[in-house]
């Protein structure tokens, strides 16, 4: 590894850390070590019996000053938090399994008029794609999904918009009306 002693009037500081004093015995200890030509015992532990590289920078005429801490881009991963939509354990279904259920559906489209398609997330995980026309209303969803998987005709449940979250209260309103053309659509049970 590569480090950066610098000494300064009141102190020394490695790389761009915190200023170490002189009169702490830790700190004189560790430049004895290096005064020596020894790699000090704090960088041995870091480095794990690899190889350092200590440069350093003479500031003694200067007091320390703090640097300002550099930008880093965050490295990590990211998790989402709080989420409304379910999370999916069926494996996403493949084309042809969406076009089956596209012409299985029981939902009539009128060729002549704008269609979009709807895709739905239901509670249990599973998901449907449909075409509807822009006419069509929240409730010929409902329908759909009743007729679909007869097992939540019986269920008590809402449909969500994904972003921003918010339920279709209003089932007589046009998928156009609702603004919910090519969109996803969440079954949630109450």
């Amino acid at each position: 590894i590569q480090v950066l002693l610098k000494l300064w009037r009141n102190g020394f500081s490695l790389d761009d850390g915190e200023l170490r004093s002189y009169s702490d015995p830790t700190n004189a200890q560790f430049l004895e070590s290096v005064k020596r030509g020894e790699i000090p015992v704090e960088l041995q532990r870091l480095v794990h019996g690899g190889q350092v590289n200590l440069d350093m920078e003479d500031h003694q005429e200067q007091e320390y000053v703090k640097p300002r801490l550099r930008f880093k881009a965050f490295s990590g991963e990211g998790q989402k938090l709080g989420s409304l939509t379910p999370e999916i354990v069926s494996t996403p279904s493949s084309p042809e399994e969406e076009e089956k259920s596209i012409l299985n559906a029981p939902v009539l489209i009128d060729d002549s008029m704008p269609a979009t398609k709807i895709q739905i997330r239901l509670a249990d995980g599973s998901r449907l794609i449909q075409r509807f026309n822009h006419t069509h209303r929240i409730k010929d969803i409902r329908d759909f999904i009743i007729q679909s998987r007869p097992a939540f005709a019986t269920a008590d449940f809402v449909l969500v918009t994904t972003f921003p979250n918010k339920e279709l209260t209003d089932e007589n309103l046009t998928l156009q009306e609702a603004d919910i053309l090519n969109t996803v659509i969440l079954q949630q049970l109450k």
